[in-house]
């Protein structure tokens, strides 16, 4: 039955762990192609503070979900799903192995499980008030909401993150149901791809040691002039792509809220937090394949041995397509 599916590779892990350079040497190997499964790489303009790769770094392999929308956009699960899709499609048809990569658990899930979210409905009504409700008694207040009616959804769901909590209290008020239960139920669907799902994972000290030298050179490489020009681009902290790690402490720096030295800290401090909200969320998935990076003493040749022999053991592809030896 498993043959009869078409190959997936997901290659995820917490941010800052490795996955640009890992995703590339994998493609090259097996014929692949990479969709990003990133919520901020996906808009144009914002490439200091979204870790995006460069063409260079991309060394030929073709990439889906990158530099596609404007900042002023909304990017959602709804979104992301069909533009994965028809992503999917182009690969299939090149004869390529897609390679969603990025750290976005909740977008992956959708993906490789084909999750219908287009049917849900809403209530506009209790949406805005709880709109409201966050602009006048503060984003930390309206996630204290989510404590009593779904933890699970409390500890996996930042604060800042508001659609999400308004979603999860919108779905909740609707159905009666956790929405983190409902995801648990969705969880266990069957895969209409024949997948590999690979994690990969650190030392948490040196994972968090990586973390905030990315946020030193971020820094270096210009973010905040970055964010100065969304805003001269008339980009607003509310929008969605305003969201996304760095920016918004950003443009709390440019508004005066914060010196920049306190921006910087709490971006690392966040960073650190979301890292250890997506190994978290990793961990409750299903067949997920784990690559402790500190085991391989960081030699990404060795696991991409494993990586390679467990692909070809479950059949997602075969030793015909790879392009190279690894020594």
């Amino acid at each position: 039955m498993e043959q009869t599916k078409k190959p997936m590779i997901i290659l995820t892990g917490p941010t800052a762990v490795g996955k640009t350079d890992l995703s590339i040497q994998l493609a090259k190997r097996v014929g692949g192609a990479v969709i990003s499964a990133d919520s901020m790489q996906v808009y144009q303009y914002m490439d200091i503070g979204s870790a995006k790769i460069t063409p260079e770094e991309m060394q030929g392999v073709k990439h889906y979900l990158i530099d596609d929308l404007l900042p002023t956009e909304e990017f959602n699960i709804v979104k992301f799903q069909e533009m994965a899709k028809n992503a999917l499609e182009e690969i299939y048809a090149d004869g390529l192995i897609p390679i969603v990569t990025g750290g976005t658990g909740f977008y992956i899930q959708a993906l490789l499980y084909d999750i219908n979210f287009t049917a849900e409905n809403g209530d506009p009504a209790y949406r805005r008030s709880l709109e409201q409700f966050a602009e006048i008694n503060g984003n930390h207040a309206l996630h204290e909401k989510l404590k009593e009616i779904d933890p699970v959804s409390y500890e996996s769901i930042h604060e800042n993150n508001v659609k999400r909590v308004i979603r999860a209290l919108e779905f909740y008020h609707l159905s009666g149901v956790p929405i983190s239960s409902h995801n648990e139920e969705e969880r266990k669907r069957s895969s209409p791809y024949n997948f590999a799902y690979f994690v990969l994972t650190d030392d948490r000290s040196h994972l968090y040691d990586r973390i905030d030298k990315r946020v030193d050179l971020m820094i270096q490489a210009g973010l905040v002039e970055e964010v100065t020009r969304l805003k001269e681009m008339g980009c607003k902290k509310e929008m969605v792509s305003m969201q996304g790690l760095g920016y918004k402490e950003i443009f709390d720096y440019l508004e005066g809220k914060t010196t920049l030295e306190e921006a910087i800290y709490i971006i690392k401090r966040e960073t650190r937090h979301f890292a250890k909200r997506q190994l978290t969320w990793f961990r409750r998935e299903r067949d997920v394949v784990w690559f402790d990076k500190s085991k391989y003493h960081y030699d990404d040749r060795l696991l991409l041995n494993d990586m390679l022999q467990y692909l070809q053991n479950k059949g997602v592809t075969n030793e015909s397509v790879f392009r190279e030896p690894v020594h």
